[in-house]
């Protein structure tokens, strides 16, 4: 006889954009694409201590133990899959909508049932594509202990649940940012947000070409094969290549970093400019190693900003 029981957990709910209209312009395509995405998805939920619990069509739920890695699980999934639909085009883009909510459900044979999850269903269905919508409930678990925002969306109706529901969405990507806004005014629709002004610092500026050019970082690879080529065959007995090809594999390098999450985001940059001085001492042929202290001080800064943000949160606090 199967086991029922009664428990309190954080239920994520998610499901597909405009999933009809996918399959109907490419069924097998869409197809793969869903358990690509899925596979992803199961990934991230394993690493943030959840469990799938359900998939159908192109739906899933999802409970956690901790409130606050659901909502770090379902940040990193919105901002993985955002990455991998970069590349296609518009119309091809599988994007996903997710709802959290704390609250009690009925345990059986390994599944879940009752108001906890029809309601993480619910807000999942007033979450904008690659969007999360959050219940009052989860909210203040984790309004002081991530750094994102939260748009207030108003009281939510659930059919079959007599109190309305109070309901957050959850800044993700470029929208990321600390605080709250003003009760009762819901988030700009993406239609009517403002264009994005041109980058003008160098880490944007890679933001931009890594995130257009997707095949900029194998080009980089290209040019240095053929500088080394050159150098070979016009050899004098210098192997001048070795500077310029430096100068690319540092580009591309901070490139690749950009575009990561989480710790490689942080710490890669900084890795990579003491890894290029340390290059720049090798190859000029000091005879000292000069290049230890501009490292150790990039390893303080780095440590430093590490502390101030905490090792748990992607972003420092704004």
């Amino acid at each position: 006889m199967a086991e029922t029981r009664r428990k309190l957990t954080t239920i994520l709910s998610a499901d597909v954009q405009d999933y009809t209209r996918l399959m109907g312009a490419d069924e097998e395509g869409t197809l793969a694409t869903l358990k690509r995405h899925r596979t992803t998805m199961s990934a991230v939920i394993g690493l943030h201590g959840g469990r799938v619990v359900n998939t159908w069509g192109d739906g899933l739920i999802a409970e956690f133990p901790s409130v606050v890695e659901a909502v770090r699980a379902a940040i990193d999934v919105q901002n993985d899959l955002a990455e991998a639909n970069s590349e296609r085009p518009a119309d091809g883009r599988m994007m996903f909508r997710i709802g959290i909510n704390l609250g009690d459900v009925i345990e059986t044979d390994g599944d879940l049932y009752g108001d906890g999850v029809n309601i993480a269903a619910r807000l999942q269905t007033q979450a904008p594509a690659g969007g999360i919508v959050i219940s009052s409930t989860v909210h203040d678990h984790v309004r002081n202990k991530l750094s994102v925002g939260f748009d207030f969306l108003g009281e939510l109706t659930v059919k079959n649940v007599h109190d309305a529901i109070p309901s957050y969405s959850v800044r993700v990507g470029a929208a990321a940012q600390s605080g709250d806004t003003p009760r009762g005014r819901p988030p700009p629709r993406p239609e009517e947000r403002p264009p994005e002004p041109p980058p003008s610092d160098p880490a944007a500026a890679l933001d931009g070409i890594s995130g257009k050019h997707g095949k900029f970082l194998p080009a980089l690879g290209v040019v240095a094969a053929g500088l080394l080529l050159v150098n070979i065959v016009t050899w004098h007995g210098t192997l001048w290549a070795s500077w310029p090809i430096l100068f690319l594999a540092a580009l591309a390098g901070f490139i690749w970093s950009r575009r990561r999450h989480g710790a490689v985001s942080r710490f890669g940059p900084p890795a990579i400019l003491a890894a290029t001085l340390l290059g720049i001492n090798i190859l000029s042929g000091a005879q000292t190693l000069w290049a230890q202290w501009p490292i150790l001080a990039i390893a303080a800064v780095s440590f430093f900003r590490w502390s101030r943000r905490g090792p748990g949160n992607s972003r420092p606090p704004q």
